[in-house]
């Protein structure tokens, strides 16, 4: 697994809990967005994080298969705060754009390991 791909997990993260903070300062409907994003987007690199320690190769894929989905799910929830207007979507846009380059890098690593089967 490219090292790089945790490492940007992990900026990504950063970048997610400063955009929830911000967030649960509101109340009501953007807190509970605010806390579905805060739990998706840090668990990418968590579980890649447990990729590294996995006991075979078929933990390794469920790991990073995790991580995928994780990431997928944080798209979903950064494109609902910008479609109903919680956050502007220029804002949100670098945010979108990491998500997209996260899923689409951590796809290549899970096609390939199961390629190697």
């Amino acid at each position: 697994m490219p090292q790089e791909i945790g490492e940007r997990a992990f900026a990504f993260a950063v970048r997610v809990v400063r955009l929830c903070q911000a967030l649960n300062r509101r109340q009501g409907v953007q807190r509970s967005l605010s806390s579905q994003l805060l739990r998706s987007a840090t668990s990418i690199g968590a579980n890649l994080q447990e990729s590294k320690g996995g006991q075979s190769r078929a933990d390794f894929l469920s790991k990073v298969s995790i991580a995928l989905k994780e990431a997928r799910e944080t798209h979903y929830w950064l494109r609902l705060l910008v479609a109903v207007d919680i956050v502007p979507g220029k804002q949100l846009s670098p945010l979108l754009d990491e998500a997209d380059q996260i899923v689409a890098i951590l796809t290549t690593i899970v096609k390939k390991v199961r390629s190697e089967k």
